[in-house]
């Protein structure tokens, strides 16, 4: 079952401090140091992919995307994975990423 932002809004709900807080951490660690936005989405996206985690590939896919990241840029950060994490990983995330870039298309 795939896990989007509507599940990401329910757990807004249930725990808002929490949410408020991991949202606080990731403002605080991407203003630390000199990385744009699209930059540090592509390495989040590099690290769902390497951790096989479906909703966080689709959730940074999305925010890269929204950061001005291209489809070509997007495969070409998870392509550049082959050699640590495999095809098949690289694979995998590239189908998810695909999922996501088509329904950014439908919008």
């Amino acid at each position: 079952m795939k896990k989007g932002p509507k599940h990401y809004q329910k757990l807004v709900e249930q725990f808002p401090g929490v949410l408020e807080a991991v949202e606080n951490l990731g403002s605080a660690v991407r203003n630390a140091g000199p990385l744009d936005t699209k930059t540090a989405e592509l390495i989040g996206l590099a690290v769902a992919a390497a951790g096989q985690s479906t909703g966080a590939v689709h959730s940074h896919a999305r925010r890269a995307l929204a950061a001005g990241a291209t489809k070509e840029e997007i495969q070409h950060a998870l392509v550049l994975l082959i050699s640590t994490i495999g095809f098949p990983r690289v694979a995998a995330a590239l189908a998810w990423t695909g999922e996501t870039i088509a329904e950014s298309q439908q919008d």
